[in-house]
């Protein structure tokens, strides 16, 4: 995307990569019938996972990045 195409013209893709290198988002998920909060990337890979969302949020600032919640 260059700096004079419109923002109404982004594409999933482009939103995603806008933010790889600002933020993560944290989401609910079970692993083993168990409630822990996947870290994924603004792309939706998962870069691993917290037993609580507090955890979460902390992993993700130690690596400078902003955090988000997915409901």
């Amino acid at each position: 995307m260059t700096a004079n195409q419109n923002v109404t013209q982004m594409t999933s893709i482009d939103l995603a990569r806008l933010g790889m290198n600002f933020v993560a988002y944290v989401r609910p998920i079970l692993i083993e019938d168990e409630l822990r909060f996947a870290i994924c990337a603004a792309d939706g890979t998962q870069m691993g996972h917290a037993p609580n969302r507090e955890t979460a949020f902390a992993a993700i600032r130690q690596h400078e990045l902003e955090p988000l919640s997915v409901h």
